[in-house]
């Protein structure tokens, strides 16, 4: 398969067969993450993966009661099953991974709003990262699917998985083999996003 089928192929898949993804073919993920460009070369993501049951299990219900208290902050009730549904999704994941960044290896300014640069730039190389295990993936033959539900209850997901405060939490990739048939989201055409020199000049 060439790169652009790749490409072209991947999809966001949220059903997956109880087949356990082997570590190997993890590893192989999370190796190809690592060659991903980053600002100064400081390959400022950090990856957990989890297997323990319980801990998995433990995290996804501390983060749906956030979620949950969130709902109701907003005046709205919580939906039993679509609470479950969210504990199921992450406790029930093949394999999760959990993606975080750190400052470490980025530059330091004394003023925050250059230092929050530098945080931006952490979070652009992690986006480069999951491109690279997602489309890694795919070539694998698995499936994939990104949620940022971690960035919602970063201090929660610290807590019950013992984070450093250097490391900051910011999504989950799950793997595993797909168990759904999808079809070909729309996509905008090049003229809708491509420009030329300035604002409103197309292609």
């Amino acid at each position: 398969m060439s790169l652009n089928d790749v490409i072209k192929k991947r999809r966001s898949v949220r059903k997956y067969q109880p087949q356990k993804v082997s570590g190997e073919v993890v590893l192989e993920v999370l190796v190809a993450a690592g060659w991903a460009p980053s600002a100064h070369n400081s390959q400022p993501w950090r990856f957990i993966i989890l297997e323990n049951p319980s801990v998995k299990r433990e995290l996804a219900e501390a983060m749906a009661d956030v979620w949950g208290a969130n709902v109701e902050k907003d005046g709205a009730k919580v939906d039993a099953k679509m609470r479950q549904e969210r504990v199921d999704r992450f406790a029930n994941a093949p394999a999760l991974i959990l993606a975080c960044t750190t400052l470490d290896g980025l530059r330091e300014f004394p003023d925050q709003k250059r230092q929050m640069f530098e945080r931006d730039l952490a979070q652009q190389s992690l986006g480069a990262a999951m491109q690279n295990i997602l489309l890694t993936a795919q070539a694998l033959g698995l499936g994939a699917c990104w949620f940022c539900a971690p960035g919602f209850c970063k201090e929660t997901v610290r807590k019950v998985l013992g984070i450093p405060e250097a490391v900051e939490p910011e999504a989950f990739v799950i793997l595993g083999y797909s168990a759904e048939k999808y079809s070909v989201p729309p996509k905008k055409p090049l003229e809708e996003y491509c420009f030329k020199d300035m604002w409103g000049l197309k292609l």
